[in-house]
């Protein structure tokens, strides 16, 4: 059976539990052939009611139903563990990227992040040519109590012999050094 009403990151609820949100819906199981006509609105304090009436409970039944994980855990002994990016060796517990990136700027405002990322591009042609929309990172920082701009470059899409090194950062802005004793 599937709740209709379970969403990635949220908590899956029991089966007809009311929601909630402001139309009360429930969390009602369906059959397998209405999975792909049933929408989550469809399924509220005001409807389940009749529908439970007019067509019983797909969920009656699910406990004779018993079954087993045992091909999932012999799968699991077989693939072991999900391989995770490597952790930096200067204590820090920070994962290093398994991609080829490059930190080219920190600064306070995006206009100056974007500024730095265009020096770096004028600098760096020929990698520059090769990314992708994707490969150019700016990210907003939290910082003590501001927001700074970080930019980072991921070089996958760029030849191996064409990939510059990481150099020093072109703006280093520390959102922290006013708090520093």
């Amino acid at each position: 059976m599937i709740r209709p009403c379970a969403a990635k990151d949220r908590t899956v609820a029991s089966a007809y539990s009311v929601r909630p949100r402001p139309d009360a819906r429930v969390s009602a199981p369906v059959t397998w052939d209405e999975l792909r006509t049933a929408r989550p609105e469809q399924f509220t304090v005001g409807t389940v009611p009749d529908r439970f009436a007019a067509h019983g409970d797909p969920h009656a039944g699910i406990d004779d139903a018993v079954g087993t994980l045992d091909g999932l855990l012999r799968l699991s002994d077989e693939l072991g563990p999900e391989p995770k990016a490597p952790r930096k060796g200067d204590g820090s517990g920070r994962r290093v990227s398994a991609m080829p990136l490059i930190e080219i700027a920190r600064t306070e405002t995006k206009p100056e992040a974007e500024a730095a990322l265009e020096k770096w591009k004028a600098a760096h042609r020929d990698a520059a040519s090769h990314l992708h929309p994707a490969d150019v990172l700016v990210d907003g920082m939290r910082g003590s109590s501001s927001l700074w701009y970080r930019v980072r470059i991921n070089l996958q899409h760029v030849p191996e012999a064409s990939r510059p090194p990481q150099e020093p950062l072109l703006a280093d802005y520390d959102p922290w050094e006013s708090r520093r004793p």
